[in-house]
């Protein structure tokens, strides 16, 4: 593990392997460094590949009031540590901020966005903030599979029981955060400031407004183009990434 630190003094940590042009991975919603680990260990064949923990999760510090320009400033200083300039894997909720981040003129040089999110109202960030400032942090994830993801009432009931619950639940104020990316109208707002070549990315077997929201990216996008992975799902399957991802990093 290795840490940076971000412009307002938080310690950001991250994992860093292989050698090559770096890559950064930029996860979503209930994700740490090591839900990257297996994707970092298939693309460090070829790319030096830094995966972080986003502020709250892992390693990572925080602070006392989450703004997004924090998270883009964290994004920032693990660039800087890759060298100054990289290409950027952003994931669900973290293919936002990837966005974001580019659109303010982060030294990104190419942009890779899997499975990113349509837009959510704000009510959800201010009912996830509630539940969690109450110590409600297992209704808070409850709340999050519910009425973001569109998960069964009776598969969140299954979920309560499962051994990663608690990983979850020591995760929750960090929904806060994923949820106030999601419902920025600002970010899809400033698509056509992204300059660098982008590929949005869907999974073929995964839902279908997934690969609507990738087709609506490419298309606002000045360098965008989209691609769907069939037989892929939300979930990151390397096996079936990789391959993609490695002919657009490469150029």
């Amino acid at each position: 593990m290795k840490k940076t630190t971000s412009r307002d003094g938080t310690t950001i940590a991250f994992d860093q392997t292989g050698q090559g042009a770096p890559v950064i991975l930029v996860l979503g919603a209930f994700n740490d460094r090591t839900t990257g680990a297996p994707l970092a260990a298939y693309l460090a064949r070829r790319f030096t590949v830094l995966a972080y923990d986003r502020r709250g999760r892992g390693d990572s510090g925080d602070a006392a009031t989450y703004t997004i320009d924090r998270e883009v400033e964290d994004l920032d200083a693990v660039i800087q540590a890759a060298g100054g300039a990289a290409a950027v894997f952003g994931y669900s909720s973290g293919a936002l901020l990837a966005l974001a981040a580019a659109a303010r003129g982060l030294a990104i040089t190419r942009l890779a966005l899997y499975d990113a999110p349509p837009g959510q109202p704000a009510e959800h960030t201010h009912a996830l903030a509630s539940l969690v400032a109450a110590g409600r942090r297992g209704d808070a994830v409850e709340y999050f599979q519910r009425r973001m993801v569109g998960i069964p009432d009776e598969v969140v009931a299954q979920l309560r029981h499962a051994p990663f619950r608690p990983a979850l639940e020591a995760m929750a104020h960090t929904l806060v955060y994923d949820a106030t990316i999601v419902a920025d109208g600002r970010i899809t707002a400033a698509l056509t400031e992204v300059r660098q070549p982008a590929l949005a990315i869907a999974g073929g077997a995964g839902a279908p407004v997934m690969r609507q929201v990738a087709e609506t990216l490419a298309a606002q996008l000045p360098g965008g183009r989209a691609v769907t992975i069939e037989g892929a799902t939300h979930d990151i399957a390397p096996a079936l990434l990789v391959p993609v991802l490695e002919r657009f990093l490469d150029g």
